[in-house]
């Protein structure tokens, strides 16, 4: 990944908490830096877990992140979230817990959202996403709805 694929906002955005996070304005982030910024953010990571993260990031091995590398290290984290957000909302859709959405599953949590669709429509929607044509929803399909 390199910054010419983020768009302009990404850019801004990580320019701003890149600048929060050099404290002491050199360019780089260090690891007193790193540990100084996850706890404002609430985390408390260990000194190896910190080791860690710099080292996954840390593509010219000095030791310290630059910005290039930051932004590597904040898209990966926002993937991380969003796979998140698209597993949690997998499981409110998949009642019963089994790993596949059913037309009634879909339908039941429509009506819940104060949507109603008569069959014809959630059928159709569910032929929409159901690739395997097995009348269920799994989460290989379910995420491709998001991406």
């Amino acid at each position: 990944m390199v910054i010419s694929q983020l768009t302009e906002e990404e850019i801004h955005e990580f320019k701003e908490a890149f600048l929060l996070f050099d404290k002491d304005g050199n360019g780089t982030i260090s690891i007193k830096e790193l540990g100084v910024a996850m706890r404002a953010l609430g985390q408390n990571p260990t000194e190896q877990q910190m080791m860690e993260i710099i080292h996954d990031v840390d593509l010219d091995g000095n030791g310290q992140v630059e910005f290039p590398e930051f932004c590597v290290m904040m898209k990966r984290i926002m993937k991380e979230t969003d796979s998140e957000m698209i597993r949690e909302a997998f499981k409110i859709f998949d009642r019963d817990g089994n790993g596949v959405i059913t037309a009634n599953e879909f339908k039941l949590f429509m009506i819940n959202m104060g949507m109603c669709f008569d069959e014809c429509e959630v059928e159709e929607m569910m032929k929409e996403v159901d690739c395997d044509g097995n009348g269920e929803i799994d989460y290989e399909e379910f995420v491709k709805i998001f991406s």
